[in-house]
C-alpha cells in the first residue's frame, strides 16, 4: 500500500491510457507503480455508466489468527477469525472461522 505524501490518503490504482498509476482520491496526486509492485496489482476494468472501476485482487489474508477447538474438516487448531452481524441488531453477532491449513470456513453463534 502506498499513501499520498500531501494528505496521507491511500493511493488507489487507476487506468491512465494503457498503464496503471496510483492516484490520490482527495488531491489528485499521481505516481507510477514501481516494477516490484506491478505484479501485486491485477486490475480488471468494469465499465459502469461511463466510469471505470479498478478492482484490485490480492491473495493476502488480512485477518487475525486464533487458536480454536479444531477445524471440523481437518482438525487443525489455528484459524482466521472475523465477526459479522448476520441477524437482527438485538441478536449477538456471528463469529466466522477459516482454517489456516485447509481453508474450510465455519461459524459459531453466541
Amino acid at each position: 500500500m502506498r499513501f499520498c505524501p500531501n494528505d496521507k490518503s491511500l493511493l488507489i490504482p487507476v487506468r491512465k491510457g494503457d498503464k496503471t498509476v496510483l492516484r490520490c482520491p482527495k488531491c489528485g496526486y499521481e505516481e507510477e507503480i514501481s516494477g516490484d509492485a506491478k505484479n501485486r496489482y491485477q486490475s480488471k476494468s468494469i465499465v459502469e455508466s461511463k466510469n471505470t472501476i479498478i478492482v484490485v485482487s490480492d491473495n493476502i489474508i488480512n485477518l487475525p489468527k486464533v487458536k480454536t477447538r479444531g477445524c471440523p474438516k481437518c482438525g487443525h487448531d489455528e484459524a482466521y477469525v472475523w465477526v459479522q452481524q448476520t441477524r437482527a441488531a438485538d441478536e449477538p453477532p456471528t463469529r466466522f472461522y477459516r482454517c489456516t491449513k485447509c481453508g474450510y470456513t465455519w461459524r459459531e453463534y453466541e
